[in-house]
């Protein structure tokens, strides 16, 4: 048996000033004791460290609230329980719409309980469901997913993902669209996205044909919205004992709500500024008929904003003085975005009448694009849908949509410190993250959050934490500000390895508050219908930037620094040697 070993820390390292790389203060006992009398060292680290305000500059400031109550618990000490749940493998259900390896899995999903986590997120694709003909579903496979998840005591956020997996960054597996579909497309390739050179994108239906019945009459919402109902009536169960408590509903690519501006695919590579994606018939149709009511019938689409790899001083749509900025620019952009928000908002009322009585959440996803945000003129955010700039939110204006369908707004790119990030893309993760949180509170909606990238390193951590309570935890009742919960990318053999789980599972407990697991924070209740809908005009007043809550400097909830690394590296050798 290995001898136990007591360390007593009574001084770390200051942190350096933000955003340097992180050396978390702190002053705590560390305890490393053998677990249940074997081998393995299970270090007790604990840190609490001070904790300066930190404010991003925003161009414009206005009367929103300066702090937001977010929690709904009256619990004092669960008021600060932020859920946190483990992203599934994308392959976990085969494009052959098998479910393989369930012992394996059935093992993982215990060592998640087992570590406090509250649930699993899982792809529901499409293209497995429904790949034999319209309105053909097979359910069997998820059912054997969601029977199993269930078993394990962990709950359900499921994805209506309605986009092809494979040609986005991190994706492993390749699943398409159903063939029926592409069919359609092979007849008329317009229903894809499309830029500029006439390159069609198979990755999601284009939002032009929304409303158009090319689909053996049935149109594109049409087709989601019978995608759902068919979900709820086979997944009732679930849905009843509460084990499905959220419902994420695919809008775009990587099931996130814009357009497919940076496909892998076709040959773009990071940082580039991506390409707008209006240029089938259906969307071209649509802005020429707003530029003649607008009194331009002599507009057209741009033909100056680059290709997908461009910087965005090489074009002139982009570049100082850019098209962006001149009136012609502004109608473009304001046209391209407000087709995004109408898009959402119709599939989100479709799924609220669907789930409406269902004790769930809807919730749809937003992409944390952080290259460029930092330039003037927020290129790839642009050619992505998000019309955002220094003076113009393009963000809050998704969030007052979600506020009708009682939604949550789920952004990516928590990990990312700007630190960490490329100077040259101007990259600027930490601000982006603080804006589309802010503005989602200030909307009174819930915000929940991912990790762009799969990452086990304490930054990583800490950054998430932080982001999850920005002011930190109250330990006399609600924080100012808290995430209604994290998603945690993904569930792997690397996440699951010794050191890598060691550390996460401090992080669970973090994210819990330092308290125990609790079933009742993941209790939903029933979804309550949309309220009416909300005229462009009045979604589009959320543009006017306000003032980002202000966040803390780091966590108070940390999981350790470098000195924490270094004493992991430590006792794994003497472990070893043990």
């Amino acid at each position: 048996m290995a001898s136990i070993v007591t360390f007593k820390l009574t001084s770390l390292p200051k942190k350096m000033a933000f955003p340097q790389p992180a050396e978390f203060p702190a002053t705590a006992p560390i305890n490393i004791e053998p677990a249940n009398g074997n081998k393995e060292f299970k270090p007790k680290i604990q840190f609490s460290s001070s904790r300066r305000m930190v404010k991003f500059p925003q161009a414009v400031t206005t009367n929103a609230p300066t702090e937001r109550m977010a929690s709904k618990s009256g619990n004092s000490k669960l008021a600060n329980y932020v859920p946190l749940f483990v992203m599934l493998q994308l392959g976990v259900v085969t494009r052959e719409n098998e479910f393989p390896d369930q012992e394996k899995l059935e093992k993982q999903l215990k060592e998640l309980q087992a570590a406090g986590v509250d649930g699993v997120m899982v792809d529901v694709w499409w293209g497995i469901i429904e790949a034999k003909g319209p309105k053909q579903y097979d359910w069997t496979s998820y059912r054997k997913l969601f029977q199993l998840v269930q078993k394990c005591g962990l709950k359900i956020q499921a994805i209506m993902s309605f986009h092809q997996c494979g040609g986005n960054i991190g994706d492993g597996e390749y699943i398409p669209i159903p063939d029926w579909v592409v069919a359609v497309g092979e007849k008329d390739p317009d229903i894809f996205y499309t830029n500029r050179s006439g390159t069609r994108n198979k990755e999601y239906i284009s939002l032009g044909v929304d409303n158009l019945p090319l689909f053996g009459g049935r149109t594109a919402v049409e087709i989601y919205s019978d995608y759902m109902k068919s979900f709820r009536e086979n997944m009732l169960d679930f849905l009843e004992a509460g084990t499905i408590i959220d419902i994420e509903v695919g809008l775009g690519p990587a099931g996130e709500l814009r357009y497919p501006s940076y496909p892998e695919t076709q040959g773009w590579k990071f940082p580039g500024i991506g390409e707008f994606q209006s240029y089938d018939k259906y969307l071209r149709q649509d802005f020429r008929e707003a530029a003649t009511k607008a009194g331009h019938p002599e507009w057209e689409l741009p033909d100056d904003a680059g290709t997908y790899n461009d910087t965005p001083e090489k074009t002139g749509f982009f570049g100082p003085n850019g098209t962006y900025q001149t009136e012609k620019g502004k109608f473009f952009l304001t046209w391209y975005s407000n087709k995004l928000l109408e898009h959402g908002d119709q599939i989100l009322e479709e799924a609220n009448k669907t789930f409406l009585g269902c004790k769930v959440k809807i919730a749809a996803k937003v992409s944390g694009i952080h290259w460029w945000y930092k330039d003037e003129s927020h290129a790839c955010e642009l050619t992505s849908g998000y019309y955002n700039l220094t003076d113009r939110d393009g963000y809050r204006p998704m969030a007052r949509m979600l506020s009708r369908h009682y939604g949550t707004l789920n952004f990516t790119c928590l990990e990312m410190r700007d630190a960490d990030q490329s100077a040259e893309a101007k990259c600027g993760p930490q601000e982006l993250v603080q804006q589309v949180l802010s503005g989602g509170w200030t909307e009174n909606i819930d915000v929940a959050g991912e990790n762009a990238l799969s990452r086990y390193d304490r930054s990583g951590y800490n950054q998430i934490l932080l982001s999850a309570r920005p002011n930190g935890v109250n330990k006399n009742g609600p924080p100012k500000l808290k995430m209604a919960g994290v998603t945690f990318l993904r569930l792997s053999d690397e996440l699951l390895e010794r050191k890598n789980f060691r550390i996460f599972k401090t992080f669970v407990k973090k994210m819990h508050a330092d308290l125990d697991y609790s079933r009742e924070v993941t209790d939903v209740a029933p979804l309550q219908r949309s309220k009416p809908k909300i005229p462009i005009d009045e979604l589009l007043e959320a543009t006017k930037p306000i003032k980002s809550f202000p966040w803390d400097e780091e966590t108070d909830m940390s999981v350790g620094g470098t000195l924490a690394d270094y004493l992991d590296n430590f006792f794994d050798f003497f472990s070893i040697l043990n």
